[in-house]
């Protein structure tokens, strides 16, 4: 059990009947007149659905226990993604639904933390950027360099891009794994 003080970014809460809620972000509110409270925004973290919620301040909520595990992705088995435990070797399989937009940018010896509740996998985080390469995109004309726009450029994990139009197959990019966003040019 917490108060709504202790609250932190990414704290797994049990709320409504023993559901899972991740937060994503809070505010402690003093209003001139009234009691404080604090305005919160909570994932779902099966669902994925994200609500606002606002709590009295220092009400009791239900922490739940998660085990956030440095892993390592390993291959794919059929849909399932095998993260590979770097501590203790231990294979665990994860269905894709749980891996989500993840997917995008997952290679084979990629570091990820996986969150596990009571022998659950709850979600996998990438880290902020990983550098992927260009497995494909339209070679750029002439001139391109100094307009600003954008072309598809596939990755190396299939997933599909806008890149700037200098950016030619085989180059190494940094890709933002929240937006998917291009980030800029690796060199190497």
């Amino acid at each position: 059990m917490a108060t709504t003080n202790d609250l932190k970014n990414g704290m797994v809460l049990k709320l409504d009947g023993g559901q899972l809620w991740s937060v994503v972000e809070f505010q402690h509110v003093k209003p001139g007149k009234g009691g404080a409270f604090v305005r919160t925004k909570l994932k779902n973290v099966l669902s994925g659905k994200v609500v606002d919620k606002t709590f009295n301040a220092g009400t009791k909520v239900e922490t739940a226990t998660v085990d956030r595990r440095a892993m390592q992705f390993s291959y794919k088995d059929g849909t399932d993604f095998v993260f590979m435990d770097t501590q203790t070797y231990e294979q665990l399989p994860i269905d894709p639904k749980t891996v989500g937009e993840a997917a995008n940018f997952l290679l084979e010896g990629f570091d990820a933390t996986v969150a596990i509740h009571e022998g659950t996998p709850l979600f996998v985080e990438l880290p902020a950027s990983v550098e992927l390469v260009i497995e494909y995109t339209e070679p750029g004309v002439q001139g391109d360099r100094s307009t600003g726009g954008t072309k598809p450029a596939r990755l190396e994990t299939g997933y599909e891009i806008g890149v700037p139009l200098f950016i030619t197959t085989g180059e190494k990019i940094k890709v933002d794994t929240r937006s998917g966003e291009y980030l800029g040019r690796v060199n190497s």
